[in-house]
């Protein structure tokens, strides 16, 4: 049997890898992401998130932490109006929701959420790639962006960082 496609000759083995000569595999390293500067260290939390999946949480909280935006996790949409009450009425920039999370009920609490916020305030949901349905109806309770969890992951620190920042864009 010949085996010189392991030798990193230029042979590619049925294209499944690009190999580098000497036998290293080329991938991207993301650069971490500029944390974000506060006026105020001591300013609320501008974005609510109803997440209660492990994965996604643990994820939320390890971006949010490296870009030096604070992100604060909530059960009912009480708590996020209890929390402008305690900070002078001023509303979250975004509420991202887990469209899986049925604790927090997103298809109900989104529109109750929209009534009460009005503009300003962006409702982001995530959710498999398969759920079509569960999508537009996302979509149709109020959603301003539905995203599969995949894209969700991807966009996060950008996310966070537009929807984080106390400065006004320009």
């Amino acid at each position: 049997m010949d085996h010189n496609y392991r030798t990193g000759n230029g042979h590619q083995g049925g294209g499944r890898s690009r190999m580098r000569p000497g036998g290293m595999v080329s991938a991207y390293v993301h650069p971490d992401p500029e944390p974000v500067v506060h006026k105020d260290e001591n300013a609320a939390p501008r974005i609510f998130a109803f997440v209660d999946d492990l994965f996604f949480l643990a994820k939320i909280q390890e971006v949010s932490r490296k870009i030096n935006v604070k992100v604060e996790f909530v059960k009912t949409d009480q708590d996020i109006l209890e929390r402008m009450k305690n900070n002078g009425n001023e509303k979250p920039s975004l509420i991202i929701f887990d469209l899986n999370n049925n604790n927090a009920k997103p298809l109900v609490t989104i529109p109750k959420l929209k009534k009460e916020l009005k503009k300003g305030t962006a409702i982001i949901g995530f959710l498999s790639h398969v759920q079509g349905d569960l999508k537009l109806k996302a979509q149709e309770a109020g959603c301003d962006m539905v995203l599969p969890r995949s894209a969700f992951s991807q966009n996060l620190p950008s996310l966070l960082r537009r929807h984080g920042s106390t400065d006004e864009p320009e």
